[in-house]
């Protein structure tokens, strides 16, 4: 039986029940690691949750107010496929202010269904089927997926420890074929927690150019920096020190090629009113909405408008947050380099501990369930995030200050008794 070229996974077989099997697109996409490890902890009492990427701070209140204003006012009908004005026009004034990058609000931004559905209609936009796609591993696993469902092909590019998983340009030139289309870029990274630096996103942008591809960049994670290589934090948008957050789009020439993601989940903790944006050149842009519309006819009104209010409302909420972030992140840290086969760098962004295990003699399943089942942590083996990832766990300090110093305890002292 011949495998299927763009999905990896076995066509049907013809037979009585063929018509009634799942397709061959929905077979390649198998249970990510962190399913397994959530589907697990839920059958154990008393486990410390670090496997979700989701911040445990509850959305501010003026963002929550909007929200109910909004049904008052009886905003509850279709939106644009593009997103409300009022919304698109806030998104391209914080990218204007703090991207350095001008998208125009009636063209070049779409409102979607979280940055998920952003990436994947990003993908629709550029790519046709059989194209490939360079994805970094390690890497959000979602990535793999979309770039299947899509029809495209995944390739990955790897991002290797002993830089800081840094874009390595010779290295991901290996990679490129007459069928590459598109590169995907996430900094700061989820899992690594790595921030590419500016000579690395000029290095990207070079690359790019030179090869002549389309840059998705994922930039949700864009306000999680912590600092300037010198343990100082710094929020500020105008922040310039080489651990700052730049967006790829803001380099010569670059706009025109990119598709910038970016969501509200995770900086206003708005993980489950599933809205963010694509914004890109008004070819590209308008591609989207096409798409967008096809796929969602429109992105509930009443979340725009809370994300309205998110985007041009009060922003200590994120400055307070970000600052427990780091607090919680160096914290985490330490603990783990305090125990048994752990050594663990500083992630400068994100909210991700990504701990090198090797020395355990356990591949990172076998680490992650042993810890699941004798500790009650719940983390998520690096294998979950491509095959660069193996010998690593992630760890998300999205918990409180005291689960985080629980949860070392706790696995610290299963990894005694294992090693012992």
């Amino acid at each position: 039986m011949k495998e299927n070229k763009l999905s990896g996974s076995v066509p049907r077989v013809k037979g009585e029940n063929r018509n009634r099997e799942p397709s061959a697109r929905s077979r390649s996409l198998g249970l990510s690691g962190i399913r397994q490890i959530f589907e697990r902890a839920q059958s154990l009492p008393d486990v410390i949750r670090l496997e979700f990427g989701e911040p445990d701070f509850d959305t501010p209140e003026n963002i929550k107010q909007a929200a109910v204003k909004a049904i008052e006012r009886g905003y509850t009908k279709y939106s644009s496929s593009s997103g409300i004005p009022e919304l698109r026009r806030a998104i391209s004034e914080k990218l204007e202010r703090e991207n350095k990058i001008y998208y125009d609000p009636k063209s070049e931004i779409v409102v979607t269904t979280g940055a998920t559905a952003a990436i994947y209609n990003a993908l629709l936009a550029t790519l046709d089927p059989g194209d490939e796609v360079l994805i970094p591993d390690p890497g959000w696993a979602t990535y793999v997926h979309a770039v299947k469902l899509s029809g495209a092909i995944p390739v990955p590019y790897r991002l290797r420890k002993e830089t800081g998983f840094s874009f390595e340009r010779e290295e991901v030139q290996r990679t490129i074929t007459g069928k590459t289309r598109a590169i995907l870029i996430n900094s700061p990274s989820n899992p690594t927690g790595s921030v590419f630096s500016k000579d690395n996103i000029q290095s990207i942008a070079e690359f790019a150019e030179e090869n002549d591809l389309f840059v998705i960049s994922d930039e949700v994670y864009e306000k999680f920096v912590y600092g300037n290589g010198d343990g100082t934090a710094n929020f500020s948008p105008a922040h310039t020190g080489q651990d700052a957050h730049m967006s790829i789009a803001s380099l010569p020439r670059m706009k025109e090629r990119t598709v910038t993601i970016n969501s509200f989940s995770k900086t206003y903790a708005m993980t489950g009113w599933r809205i963010g944006y694509a914004a890109a050149e008004k070819g590209i842009g308008e591609a989207i909405s096409r798409i967008n519309a096809a796929a969602n006819s429109c992105i509930s009104t009443i979340c725009q408008y809370a994300a309205l209010e998110a985007l041009t409302g009060p922003q200590e909420s994120v400055t307070n947050m970000i600052s427990e972030f780091k607090r919680r992140r160096d914290l985490l840290v330490r603990l783990l380099n305090e125990i048994d086969g752990f050594e663990c760098f500083l992630p400068r962004g994100a909210f991700y501990a990504f701990p090198d295990v090797r020395a355990t003699g356990m591949n990172s399943q076998e680490l992650a369930m042993f810890i699941l089942n004798e500790a009650h942590v719940a983390l998520i083996p690096g294998s979950a995030f491509g095959s660069e990832g193996e010998g690593h766990l992630r760890l998300a300090y999205a918990n409180s200050y005291s689960k985080i110093e629980q949860a070392a305890e706790r696995i610290k002292k299963a990894m005694h008794s294992k090693l012992s």
